[in-house]
């Protein structure tokens, strides 16, 4: 545990950043999320909690950060496995894009508290930036899926947004929760909870099916 120096440069206000996020995210996969506070987080780094004030004014402006840094690091692996000029068939590409998710699970997990919790308890500057920045990944991700020919520009939106809400609900149904596993002993009920890859793989092919016939039934009615 490190104290507290002040930063002068951007390099070392950045290096506080990364600091902060790394803290708060071994906190994330430690604690529920309404159980981490800016004092456990300033705690985990040894500064006060003046010194995180510094950077951050709620606990909200650090995960909003880790899930654009999350989300980042998501579509460019999933540029990567895919891509330009890639001819994959759909049942392929489903697998691909399944790896990539299951790859990214942090992702999906920052993403459940997204709306609900996190975008309601930011500035609108922050919350500026990282609309800017999703929407700047969400193009580049459409213009590629299209470039590639598997849906039209006007539909991608809509397959990506069908792939990563059901990928964000699978996820937290997926995951460990001890709470849930008491529940359901008590209740004396099986666990049916579903293989996240078998799933979603199942889902993103059927999708793209979807979307696809829609491009062929869009081009024969030009």
């Amino acid at each position: 545990m490190t104290g507290f120096i002040r930063a002068r440069s951007s390099a070392q206000k950045e290096q506080r950043m990364q600091e902060i996020k790394s803290a708060a995210n071994d906190l994330f996969h430690e604690r529920r999320y309404h159980e981490i506070t800016l004092k456990a987080i300033a705690e985990r780094l040894g500064w006060s909690h003046a010194a995180l004030y510094k950077y951050v004014t709620t606990k909200e402006d650090i995960f909003l950060e880790l899930c654009a840094d999350a989300r980042a690091d998501y579509v460019a692996s999933l540029l990567a496995a895919y891509p330009a000029g890639c001819s994959y068939s759909p049942d392929v590409l489903a697998e691909v894009w399944t790896e990539q998710l299951n790859s990214h699970r942090d992702y999906l997990a920052y993403s459940d508290l997204l709306f609900s919790i996190i975008e309601t308890n930011v500035s609108p500057e922050r919350l500026a930036g990282f609309k800017r920045a999703y929407f700047d990944d969400m193009d580049r991700l459409i213009a590629r899926f299209a470039e590639n020919g598997v849906v039209d520009a006007d539909r991608a939106d809509r397959l990506f947004n069908a792939v990563l809400f059901h990928a964000v609900s699978l996820n937290g149904w997926c995951s460990e929760n001890e709470l849930v596993a008491q529940a359901m002993e008590i209740a004396g009920l099986e666990n049916r909870t579903p293989d996240f890859k078998d799933e979603m793989c199942d889902f993103i092919s059927m999708c793209l099916q979807y979307y696809a016939a829609g491009k062929k039934a869009a081009a024969k009615r030009a």
